[in-house]
């Protein structure tokens, strides 16, 4: 018989033994167990220790189940020690004592180096394991990096588009301009006020007619909004330099015409033409923008707010795939038409956010938008960060903001930065757990820049001290430094600035301790007036500067609505008419596309009647000179009607000419009395 039929045969064997089921008991012997199954013990040595191994292993089961799996966890379970230990520990009955005693030393010690060899292959495949494992992991981390470097430098081969380089001149801005995904989501903010079960108890959607909404970062699609479809709108990438992308959207050929018919309903000053025009294009940006103004003047602010998220929602949809909201290095130029109504919807939203209580997300808005063109600041941003910067605490953001930017934009020239940041100097000096040296510091700092705030603009302290209701010292209110003549000598655009901050950011000077560091700078100001500081005179020559005040501030003073700073504004500013979807657009706008133009009747001297019939029949003009019109019928149809008006016309003349009034009948004796007979 050939070996290999041998080995088949003693496989077959091995196989078909009986399932030793005397071995998964606890308490029975040997010799019992090998009774119940009918089989006589080995003879051998080395079965018997093989025996005596698996009877070890197989002792602490006493389910049939607990074996599956088990055998690849064994070297995890047993320590190599235990294992070597293990023969001598398993000598239970006596008959393998027996056995013990007959063979001698030499099959224990062949037991214990065989153990022994064991646990020792178990542990260096253990070892090989765990190397394995750090070796993938470290090749995990580096191997993407690698690739994504090599990816993004094929990109800046092909596409020249390149992301944030440290070599750029803008490098200064990217670090504090930089914005979270996170933080644009108010649920985000509100959860820490409220909780998150408070803020998911509202966000809880219904599960019956749901509709798919594409994912956003600024909003979320909600259910009771109509059917998104694309109105239009598209973003478009014009150029990639220094590591900086210009985009600007673009209008289609429906969406233009929608908008033509947008400026017919603004012309009409009819709101219900806007709320058509809605009807039948539910995403259209300008209507959203100009309907919301309307419902927030009507204060219903829930309604408002609704459609300024709505109009972000669909400018999100439109964004091209290399716009990035987070990176900063996003351009859109506010002299293209098609790139205000980014610019309006972002800052209404920021200031929903602020007034709702989320100043922290409003915060991130505001810089969104300045990062969209820091250099322009078409919305003048920098007028309002302070402030909401404030009322979110993040006070090392504003010093880092002020430090970053003093040198391209010299910011201790606007008032509020040259307030706001003595007064983050101060809540800084106020915080406990910071250590009593740094807090004397922070204190000297705050001192300091107070003091130079005041002495630079001194028109700021009678105002502020108004609003906050506060009664100021006499010796302060006569003096010529502070009192009237400072406020009349500024110029206009100084007075600009300075009404638009204290009427914004007054609430912030209300506090006990804040006013009392206030009381005591303006002390020291005075003495340093009088002592003749160099520093006063100093100052006082910076105020030429401020002669006329830039577009962009006049646009941010009329998007704030505060009226200490609208009463400031030049009389070339409110003479001309503002509309919300576009207050004051740039003098060197670039448009991509006309309105047709519309034909008009120069002004006549028509009566107030012939006006009114005019409004009743707009097509047809009553002075007897028809309006041009190309079809001939129509003309003819005209001057019949106009005659018919004319007669009308006349008659109504007649008829008013012979109306006479009937005067009532005088009495003779006025005074008489009716009590009085004859």
């Amino acid at each position: 018989m050939s070996s290999r039929a041998l080995r088949r045969l003693k496989g077959k064997q091995r196989g078909q033994e009986a399932l030793d089921l005397g071995d998964l008991t606890l308490g029975d012997s040997s010799e019992e167990q090998l009774d119940s199954a009918n089989v006589s013990p080995p003879p051998d040595g080395k079965d018997r220790g093989r025996k005596a191994r698996k009877n070890k292993a197989q002792k602490n089961f006493s389910n049939i189940y607990e074996l599956i799996g088990d055998s690849d966890n064994e070297a995890e379970k047993i320590s190599p020690d235990e294992e070597a230990e293990m023969p001598a520990g398993n000598k239970t009955n006596g008959r393998g004592k027996n056995d013990n005693k007959e063979t001698g030393e030499p099959t224990k010690n062949k037991e214990e180096t065989s153990t022994k060899s064991l646990s020792a292959d178990r542990v260096k495949k253990k070892k090989k394991r765990k190397k394995t494992k750090l070796t993938s992991e470290d090749a995990q981390e580096v191997v993407p990096e690698d690739n994504i470097d090599l990816l993004l430098q094929n990109l800046e081969q092909s596409n020249g588009l390149s992301l944030q380089n440290e070599d750029c001149s803008g490098s200064e801005r990217r670090t504090v301009l930089h914005v979270e995904h996170r933080n644009l989501n108010p649920d985000t903010e509100l959860k820490r006020y409220f909780g998150a079960r408070a803020i998911q108890g509202e966000q809880r959607p219904r599960q019956r007619n749901r509709q798919f909404h594409r994912s956003t970062w600024m909003t979320i699609a909600k259910e009771s909004w109509p059917r998104f479809s694309r109105p239009g709108i598209s973003m478009t990438l014009l150029q990639s330099k220094e590591g900086t992308q210009y985009f600007t959207f673009e209008h289609g050929r429906q969406y233009q015409q929608v908008q033509f018919k947008f400026l017919d309903a603004v012309e009409s000053m009819d709101p219900n033409n806007i709320v058509a025009l809605l009807q039948l294009n539910p995403y259209h940006i300008d209507s959203l923008l100009q309907l919301s103004d309307v419902c927030r003047i009507q204060e219903d602010q829930e309604m408002a707010r609704d459609l300024i998220e709505r109009a972000m929602y669909s400018f999100e949809c439109a964004f091209h795939p290399l716009f990035s909201l987070t990176s900063g290095t996003s351009r859109l130029d506010y002299l293209r038409t098609e790139n205000r109504a980014f610019y309006l919807a972002l800052y209404k939203h920021m200031m929903f956010l602020e007034k709702r209580g989320c100043p922290r997300t409003a915060l991130e808005y505001c810089k969104l938008i300045l990062s969209l063109d820091p250099d322009a600041d078409p919305l003048c941003m920098l007028l309002l960060i302070d402030f909401l910067t404030l009322r979110s605490r993040e006070y090392e953001y504003l010093l880092q903001l002020h430090q970053d930017l003093e040198v391209h934009r010299n910011l201790g020239l606007l008032p509020n930065f040259a307030f706001s940041t003595a007064l983050c100097h101060f809540h800084l000096s106020q915080q406990e757990d910071a250590d009593p040296e740094e807090r004397e510091k922070e204190r000297e700092k705050a001192d300091q820049m107070l003091q130079k705030a005041l002495i630079m603009f001194p028109g700021v302290l009678i105002p502020l001290l108004d609003l906050c209701t506060v009664q100021p010292d006499a010796t302060v209110g006569s003096h010529a430094f502070f009192g009237p003549k400072s406020q009349i000598g500024q110029p206009p655009a100084l007075a600009e600035l300075t009404a638009l901050y204290v009427g914004r950011t007054h609430s912030m000077w209300r506090e006990a301790a804040v006013m009392l560091w206030l009381e005591q700078s303006v002390k020291e100001v005075l003495c340093r007036v009088d002592a003749k500081d160099p520093l006063v005179e100093d100052c006082q020559n910076k105020k030429e500067r401020y002669k006329c005040a830039p577009r962009n501030i006049h646009r941010h003073v009329l998007l704030s609505e505060i009226k200490e700073a609208t009463s400031s504004l030049p009389l070339e500013v409110t003479s001309q008419p503002v509309m919300g979807f576009d207050p004051l657009p740039p003098l060197d706008s670039v448009t991509s596309y006309t309105r047709p133009e519309r034909q008009h009747v120069g002004a006549t001297n028509e009566s107030t009647l012939s006006l009114f019939f005019r409004s009743l029949l707009p097509n047809f003009n009553l002075q007897g000179g028809l309006r041009q019109e190309d079809d001939t019928e129509v003309a003819r149809a005209g001057q019949e009607l106009n005659q018919e008006v004319n007669r009308l016309m006349v008659a109504m003349r007649d008829m008013l000419a012979n109306i006479r009034f009937q005067e009532p009948p005088r009495e003779d004796n006025p005074y008489r009395d009716e009590d009085e007979w004859d």
